[in-house]
């Protein structure tokens, strides 16, 4: 966890590093020049960046995926609230640093320590940070999803970068749009299953003559009982981590 913030905190601090090593001695007793003009953009710049932090690391990480397949399956099941908010959240999370270990590896060790031993500069740095979690979305965004941002990005005549690097600003949301259908594909077969087990009970139901007793409360305990008796977090979790390339 330590080493995770370490990242993000190295990859969107990098302009203010460099910003903090030429701060304008005459920045409140002078008119402002180009250089404290610079250093004043590039801190709103950065403070802006790291206030949406927690959106970026959505955007470039497996934890979209795992929050939409958690939250189905707890609105399949029939339950409101349990697990909660919180318990889904966290397990999203350290699903998400479990699936993303190698990608916060290899940036610590190729951007974070050079640039804390003062062997590259924060430009460098920043590419070399950068660089895992683009391998990360290219080798898991799908090719549809991808042509659809790059043809789009040309048609507005934006630079989209080569096969083997392509742009941030179209590998992003081609990932995000990716992610969202992979994670409505994995909750529709978890949900299956439950929606099967609500027909069956409801038929039973009429069938008896229970008009006024609502089928989902039968077809709770069913739920709940099939979905432990199958070892179902086991069985969801582990798929979902085999998922990512």
């Amino acid at each position: 966890m330590k080493r995770f913030l370490l990242v993000l905190a190295a990859l969107f601090a990098t302009t203010a590093v460099a910003g903090a090593q030429t701060f304008p001695s005459n920045l409140f007793d002078g008119p402002i020049d180009g250089s404290a003009a610079s250093f004043i953009i590039r801190t709103f710049g950065v403070i802006t960046v790291l206030s949406l932090a927690p959106g970026i690391l959505v955007m470039v990480t497996s934890f979209p995926r795992f929050i939409i397949a958690f939250s189905i399956l707890r609105s399949g099941m029939g339950l409101q609230t349990t697990p909660a908010n919180l318990i889904l959240i966290s397990l999203a999370l350290f699903m998400t640093f479990y699936v993303m270990t190698p990608t916060f590896d290899k940036a610590w060790n190729d951007g974070v320590q050079p640039l804390l031993n003062n062997q590259i500069t924060e430009e460098q740095a920043a590419t070399r940070i950068a660089d895992p979690f683009r391998t990360f979305m290219a080798a898991n965004v799908r090719d549809e999803d991808l042509s659809l941002f790059v043809d789009l990005a040309r048609e507005r005549g934006q630079s989209v970068g080569t096969p083997q690097n392509i742009d941030l600003r179209v590998l992003i949301p081609a990932f995000m749009i990716s992610e969202l259908r992979r994670g409505f594909e994995i909750g529709f077969l978890v949900v299956l299953p439950f929606l099967v087990i609500d027909l069956v009970v409801a038929t039973l139901t009429m069938s008896m003559g229970m008009m006024m007793l609502p089928p989902t409360t039968i077809a709770l305990p069913f739920k709940i009982l099939f979905f432990v008796m199958i070892d179902g977090w086991n069985l969801l979790v582990g798929s979902m981590v085999r998922s990512f390339s």
